[in-house]
């Protein structure tokens, strides 16, 4: 072989071993903790072990290979990792410059269903460390605005591009059905009609496309992209995320998805559970906070805390999110779905249904539990050490696996504090 040939040959190998090392590469074998594997039951002294940024084994005996890195959780809570179903996380950096949000789309009269929000997503947000730092590793960036918002994405908080952070985009669309001045029209009636005559339109462009293609079809209510990108939302392949509080809302949205076949989640739900019987019924899943303590609008004036409570009893699915009402708080506070989970379990959800709500359920509804959510050989190597109950406000996430590798990018909390922590000179005594 020339030295050539020799050369080329040993860049290409060096270059299979750094890509290796990128997905994970390695074992790890996290033991002696009380693992959550959601999937089972809890394991006291269990082991966790992780190959090349996947699961490989769970349990109280496993063996853990020579070689590998192991993780000393003795005393600690293993956790998957969490996941905030409902962020603005990587869309909006500073409230109050526009350029830093990209969570809104303009569309044309409120109708943006073609609007990727993922494309505009920032990975260097210094708001994606502090999220993971807290045990955070999956979320669903969602945009917000207008009758249809557009598409949100799940993504996994790695560094990196963002094609490398999206789990699956589009994931689903989102809608509105209780704020008719976002969506630009004067009532709540009006709003539901323009839904329906929408997905009316939406019916019309996939069974005419080609008279569309000519314009012999009457005008509809969209252009052509966004058209296209509502078709799989009644083909029930993708699910419509409306954002609804009022109680009166909700049974409307539910009614327009048994009317057009889609399949719906309601997110917020303040007034949820004053309908759980017919969320239950029509297998509705709910993404809803319960930090709120008052109404923040006439929509939500049956706002409870024990909402979620309610919900579960009902056999609603529910989904907790980091919904803190702090102006933004999907993007600033998504870690704060620790304290939501916590919240609902101090008002009467069991411990470990809230675990399931920030974890499996939601992988569950977005369709990603072969992936993420739980504790489970073949998944995800997304994995949390606590140094206690993660619910609890004094509780710390020790160890953050993000598919496998621990990213030790400091937050910005912790920049702040290094920076300040130590007067300069010029200020001791």
């Amino acid at each position: 072989m020339s030295a050539r040939r020799v050369i080329a040959a040993m860049v290409a190998i060096g270059a299979g071993l750094v890509a290796a090392s990128a997905a994970g590469g390695q074992t790890i074998a996290i033991v002696g903790g009380t693992v959550y594997p959601v999937s089972g039951p809890r394991i006291e002294r269990g082991t966790v072990l992780v190959r090349d940024g996947t699961i490989v084994a769970v349990g109280p005996d496993v063996v853990v290979p020579e070689g590998a890195t192991r993780i000393d959780a003795t005393g600690k809570w293993v956790t998957p990792g969490l996941v905030n179903a409902e962020t603005a996380l990587g869309l909006v950096e500073v409230e109050a410059v526009d350029e830093t949000r990209d969570m809104t789309a303009k569309g044309e009269h409120a109708v943006a269903a073609a609007f990727a929000a993922a494309d505009g997503l920032n990975p260097a947000s210094p708001m994606i460390a502090q999220a993971r730092a807290d045990g955070v590793t999956s979320v669903v960036a969602a945009p917000t605005g207008g009758l249809i918002a557009g598409q949100a994405a799940a993504i996994d908080l790695v560094p990196g591009a963002p094609s490398t952070m999206v789990l699956r985009a589009p994931l689903a669309i989102v809608a509105e059905v209780g704020n008719s001045a976002q969506a630009e029209v004067g009532a709540r009636g009006e709003l539901l009609g323009r839904l329906r005559g929408l997905f009316d339109d939406v019916r019309t462009y996939e069974r005419r496309h080609a008279d569309y293609e000519r314009a012999d079809t009457r005008p509809l209510s969209a252009g052509p992209r966004d058209l296209a990108a509502l078709v799989p939302v009644l083909h029930g392949t993708e699910p419509l995320m409306v954002h609804a509080d009022r109680a009166s809302d909700i049974e409307q949205a539910i009614a327009l998805a048994r009317d057009y076949g889609i399949k719906l989640i309601i997110v917020g739900g303040a007034e949820a559970w004053q309908v759980a019987p017919a969320l239950a019924a029509a297998k509705v899943p709910v993404l809803t906070g319960s930090l709120l303590n008052i109404p923040d609008s006439f929509g939500s004036l049956g706002q409870r805390q024990d909402n979620a409570t309610l919900l579960r009893r009902a056999g609603v699915t529910v989904v907790l999110i980091g919904n803190s009402g702090v102006e933004d708080a999907s993007a600033f506070n998504v870690r704060n779905i620790r304290q939501d989970a916590g919240t609902a379990v101090a008002y009467g959800l069991p411990w470990d249904e809230a675990l399931r709500a920030v974890t499996s359920a939601p992988a569950a509804v977005f369709g990603l539990a072969d992936r993420i959510g739980a504790l489970r050989p073949g998944l995800e190597a997304n994995v949390v050490v606590w140094s206690g109950d993660p619910f609890e406000l004094s509780t710390r996430a020790e160890h953050v696996l993000v598919r496998g590798r621990e990213h030790q990018k400091p937050t910005r909390e912790e920049l702040l504090t290094n920076r300040y922590k130590t007067l300069p000179p010029e200020y001791r005594r």
